[in-house]
C-alpha cells in the first residue's frame, strides 16, 4: 500500500496518509477541517522485491559485483594444450564379425 501526500490550500497543512490504491482520496483536513484537501504527485519509490523466489545478488554494491567477477576469472581452469588425434592411416581396423551359420 502506498503513502499518499496531501495539503490544504486554505491552511497549507501537508501530512501524509497510508491507504489502499482503490481508496478514495481524503477530503477533509485534519487541522483546519474544511473539504478542500488536494492529494499531490509524489515522486514514487523504488520497488524491492523480497522473499522467496528472488535472486539476492539483484542488489548487490557495484564492489560487490566487481569482487565476484575478479574471483570468477581466478577460478577459471587452465585451458590444456590439444592432444593429437591419430591419422587415419595408424587407425586399427575393427575386426569384422563372423556370420552365423544358419540353422537348416
Amino acid at each position: 500500500m502506498p503513502t499518499y501526500d496531501y495539503q490544504c490550500p486554505d491552511c497549507n497543512y501537508s501530512f501524509e496518509l497510508f491507504q489502499s490504491i482503490t481508496a478514495k482520496p481524503e477530503k477533509k483536513c485534519p487541522e483546519c477541517g474544511k473539504n478542500n484537501v488536494k492529494r499531490l504527485i509524489g515522486i514514487g519509490a523504488g520497488v524491492i522485491f523480497k522473499g522467496g523466489g528472488f535472486y539476492e545478488t539483484d542488489y548487490r554494491s557495484e564492489s560487490y559485483k566487481k569482487d565476484a567477477d575478479a574471483d570468477k576469472a581466478a577460478s577459471k581452469p587452465v585451458v590444456e594444450t590439444a592432444k593429437a588425434v591419430p591419422d587415419a592411416s595408424e587407425a586399427k581396423p575393427k575386426p569384422e564379425k563372423k556370420a552365423k551359420k544358419e540353422a537348416k
